[in-house]
């Protein structure tokens, strides 16, 4: 009798739950739904209390709100039933973290901090804690910490310490209040089998675990005197590998999601990392992109190297017995979106409508049909900041040359090709470092257009395959729910097994990449120029714009 499995993936708007069987990873039903309170930006939802600029908060129980809904839907569709299913896996974007109390309930739940922004979910995208990641990386650099070198010299103001940072100074109630800062990866883990087990991949990218101990006190002290122990009474607990069975779906969960009670639930994941093994992209030299509102490179590694500007490396970090590497740029589907949303004018709108096309495809069959060099651009693609190799949130984004000539789905590609040669960065940066990369693995939203990854095999230079999937994280965590509950040893067969993949979907064109080669020395041009400190015209204006809205 077949046997099946639940992925869930939160994502930064939605949710959605695939439906796998486990002998052969076939997709039988999916589902996907909105968070109630998608991401607080502007204001905080519960007050209309106005946010600062740079952050980026959620509501927890919308993350409770999309498994009452997505699960049964996705069971619905596949019809499957319930009783043969096994196990439920789940992956989150990170760094998503958030403050609980020794049970696991959200501070923001709390009624005395309702009406406090610090209370709720921080978003992976919640950069508001950069000044404080500068004091992190200046203080590390300064105390010659070993640790800051596996997170490519610098820490990000995504992760766990820089927002633990910017909690205590600015709302040191909430910091004391807080029995556990939390990875959302493992406390959505937490509220299926009511277990906390923190798992190795966010521990180690996000949380600065190495070789199994955290910063040490005297260096949190050098920060701040009140964090010394930060590591040891909010982060530090036990830990997980991923593919574990945490524990057994409790009645609650099971209440929720329509599925068994006592079925394994696998470890927490990140997004990127869990998809690496639904995309058969876990041999050494395989970089994976995930390209979606933002893009995470994550590979498998045989040794230990250290890569300026990488997010980090950690042992086990995507499959257990190997090094995992991570680098990623913040901005990238959400770069496209900005533009459509604020610069493409009415009447590219209404062409597309007659031509019954969305925006995004009708500008990239425009597009299409330049030549490389063709519309006379060069774009920083740092509008929403630097994840890799600069690591630096407080960059923005440039468009240079632009004309009375200039047509909107020339910059429209132009983005596309800025986008692909800050992936050729972080690639070639690899392999200066020692870890080459040889093949690029896309998955994600943003693999749907063809133009875009024609770009990407051309400006990188490199045989570019596609994840044969449209659910790659959550078919990512049903293969690591297979391996939690028994149908696989290991993740990498059960990859082998489920995992699904086309092999050189997309070739360079040799011609396009002798024009790339050219166009692509003056983005490192500007890349070095406005990111590396010899011009700081970009940091000078953001921190006017800082002072100005905190008037």
């Amino acid at each position: 009798m077949e046997s099946y499995v639940v992925g869930v993936d939160f994502g930064t708007l939605s949710g959605r739950a695939l439906v796998v069987r486990v002998s052969d990873g076939a997709e039988m039903g999916s589902a996907v739904a909105p968070y109630l309170h998608g991401v607080m930006e502007r204001t905080l939802t519960a007050t209309g209390e106005r946010l600062p600029a740079e952050w980026a908060l959620q509501v927890p129980s919308d993350y409770i709100d999309v498994l009452r809904t997505v699960v049964p839907e996705a069971l619905a569709a596949s019809g499957v039933n319930p009783a043969d299913v096994i196990g439920i896996g789940t992956d989150f974007t990170a760094c998503t973290v958030l403050p609980t109390t020794s049970d696991g309930t959200p501070l923001c739940e709390l009624p005395e901090f309702t009406g406090r922004p610090h209370a709720y979910v921080k978003l992976w995208k919640h950069h508001s804690a950069q000044p404080h990641a500068d004091r992190i990386n200046a203080t590390a650099h300064e105390r010659g910490e070993s640790w800051i070198a596996r997170y490519g010299g610098k820490q990000s103001s995504e992760w766990e310490l820089a927002k633990g940072l910017q909690l205590l100074e600015e709302d040191p109630e909430v910091y004391e209040r807080m029995d556990h800062w939390v990875e959302a990866a493992d406390w959505i883990v937490w509220q299926l089998c009511g277990r906390y087990v923190r798992n190795v991949t966010t521990d180690g990218f996000k949380a600065v675990r190495q070789d199994g101990a955290y910063p040490s006190a005297e260096f949190l002290t050098a920060l701040n005197p009140e964090l010394a122990y930060f590591f040891t009474t909010k982060v530090a607990w036990e830990t997980a590998q991923l593919g574990e069975r945490v524990g057994g779906l409790t009645q609650e969960a099971a209440a929720w999601t329509g599925l068994p009670v006592g079925i394994a639930v696998a470890t927490g994941n990140v997004d990127a990392h869990v998809t690496s093994p639904a995309a058969r992209a876990i041999e050494p030299g395989q970089m994976l992109a995930v390209m979606g509102t933002s893009t995470c490179h994550v590979m498998n590694g045989e040794s230990l190297a250290e890569v300026p500007g990488m997010c980090g490396v950690v042992a086990d970090g995507i499959t257990p017995g190997s090094w995992a590497y991570e680098a990623g740029q913040s901005g990238v589907g959400d770069i496209f979106a900005w533009f459509v949303d604020t610069a493409v004018p009415g009447r590219i709108y209404a062409e597309a409508d007659a031509r019954g096309l969305g925006i995004h495809e009708y500008l990239s069959e425009l597009a299409s049909e330049l030549r490389p060099g063709e519309h006379g651009l060069a774009v920083l693609d740092w509008i929403s900041g630097n994840r890799s190799v600069l690591v630096n949130h407080e960059l923005s984004g440039m468009v240079l040359g632009i004309t009375m000539a200039t047509q909107p789905h020339e910059i429209y590609r132009a983005l596309l090709e800025a986008t692909a040669y800050g992936t050729r960065v972080i690639v070639e940066a690899f392999d200066v470092a020692g870890v080459p990369v040889r093949e690029l693995v896309c998955a994600g939203g943003l693999v749907r257009n063809g133009v875009l990854m024609q770009l990407y095999a051309d400006i990188v230079g490199l045989p570019l395959s596609v994840l044969d999937s449209e659910q790659g994280p959550a078919l990512g965590s049903a293969i690591h729910a297979a391996v939690a509950a028994g149908a696989y040893p290991d993740v990498r067969i059960a990859s082998e097994r489920m995992g699904r993949i086309r092999r050189a979907a997309y070739v360079p064109d040799p011609t396009h990449r002798v024009i790339y080669d050219r166009l692509y020395r003056e983005y490192v041009t500007l890349h070095d120029y406005f990111g590396r400190g010899v011009n700081d015209v970009m940091l000078n204006l953001k921190a006017l714009r800082r002072e100005v809205l905190a008037r």
